[in-house]
């Protein structure tokens, strides 16, 4: 997926300051791994590397994932909502999507009342952040 895609980029509606969310999905389990939201440069920048690159909205800043964690994903497959105003992507994660360490954001589900974590952590954060 290194080609630039004119009418995928055409298809997005972007929200009124400039984003779209791209939820992002394992592409062999089909496991939800995370959202963040993208730019119109961001996206091109996406669709002409191949990898995922996003907005990060407290930082206000482009945001390489994997750039930093060495936790990249390869993008797959690219879908587009039916109103064009919200992206999916299936990618080749490596390593974890989570920046507390798990593969997905989505480690923790609701039970009792509580909030419970599902799954181990695949990386130690303070390890692979300790030097930011």
């Amino acid at each position: 997926m290194s080609s630039f895609n004119r009418p995928l980029l055409n298809a997005v509606t972007f929200d009124a300051d400039g984003l779209v969310p791209a939820i992002v999905q394992d592409a062999e389990t089909d496991q939800v791994l995370m959202m963040a939201y993208m730019t119109e440069a961001t996206l091109r920048d996406t669709l002409e590397r191949g990898r995922m690159v996003y907005w990060s909205r407290s930082r206000q800043e482009k945001w390489v994932k994997g750039q930093t964690s060495g936790h990249a994903q390869s993008v797959e497959e690219v879908r587009v909502d039916c109103d064009g105003d919200t992206l999916l992507f299936k990618v080749e994660q490596e390593g974890g999507a989570c920046h507390t360490g798990y593969r997905s954001c989505f480690y923790r589900r609701g039970e009792d009342g509580q909030l419970v974590p599902d799954g181990t952590k695949v990386f130690d954060p303070d390890d692979v952040y300790s030097t930011m």
